[in-house]
């Protein structure tokens, strides 16, 4: 009791001197919401746009039942199905790309300079979003799916290598020196002193970005790159809300289920450790 009187005590005596830097950030903060507003505008939302906002929450509650229930390439299942696929299969490949990008990134494991070249590198793999990576692989290897699989690994390459540097950077470094100890070389200790450690990290860490590919997947049909995107934005242009409800429920229902499954594993991976 004595302790906490005195901890809240120092802190109100510290109060007056902490009060010039809560000013400077609350007019920080106030300076950039004025900045916002003066920078975007408000004025494009008038009664057309609320009326086809109307009209799209209406397709969510009358979804097309043709639209579910057919079963060709054109179907919402087969459309799920393939943007799945691009999201497991763009991130299965980033994982494989980011791995080794991510060991000569960190600082136990490299030298210096070999750290500096990969993280200017994963930095550039970063500087550029999903939308123009889609851009890009649409016009070298045309429409479809794979242009969507190569833009799902590519943009996962940077956020991968950046977690995993962390958990790397991270691990007890007592069982790497004991195989270095004994004479192992740089691939043994990779393999058998830091992957058992690090394996629940790049199964949490790939899971986590399935889910983010699973959304992106999904808007890459708009550049053309596969996936559900393409027919979403065509039936948007052509107000078929009903369809349009449909899709929207199925990538509702594909990521509740994705986020089931993840936190399940995320769990026994928790009580593994």
């Amino acid at each position: 009791m004595t302790t906490k009187e005195y901890t809240v005590e120092s802190q109100l005596k510290k109060f007056p001197s902490l009060v010039p830097r809560y000013l400077i950030e609350i007019a920080g903060v106030t300076i950039i919401y004025l900045l916002s507003n003066y920078t975007l505008d408000f004025s494009s939302i008038n009664d057309k746009g609320l009326k086809i906002a109307a009209a799209a929450l209406k397709g969510l509650v009358h979804p097309s039942i043709d639209l579910i229930t057919r079963l060709d390439s054109s179907g919402l299942l087969y459309m799920l199905m393939e943007t799945l696929a691009i999201a497991f299969l763009g991130t299965i490949i980033g994982i494989v790309l980011a791995l080794p990008l991510a060991f000569l990134a960190s600082r136990n494991i490299a030298p210096k300079w070999v750290n500096y070249i990969c993280l200017t590198i994963i930095s550039i793999i970063r500087a550029f979003p999903a939308f123009m990576y889609g851009i890009m692989f649409v016009r070298v290897t045309s429409l479809g799916a794979f242009a969507g699989v190569l833009t799902m690994a590519v943009s996962s390459i940077g956020m991968l290598a950046k977690l995993l540097i962390e958990a790397i950077e991270d691990m007890n470094p007592g069982i790497v020196e004991a195989l270095d100890a004994s004479g192992c070389s740089p691939f043994e200790k990779i393999r058998y002193g830091m992957i058992p450690q690090l394996s629940s990290n790049i199964v949490s860490i790939v899971i986590y970005r399935l889910d983010i590919n699973v959304k992106n997947a999904s808007i890459l049909g708009v550049v053309g790159a596969g996936g559900i995107g393409a027919s979403l934005i065509f039936s948007i242009g052509k107000q078929a809300w009903g369809e349009v409800g449909a899709m929207l429920l199925g990538l509702v229902v594909l990521v509740l289920v994705l986020e089931y499954f993840s936190t399940r594993i995320r769990k026994r991976l928790a009580v593994g450790e």
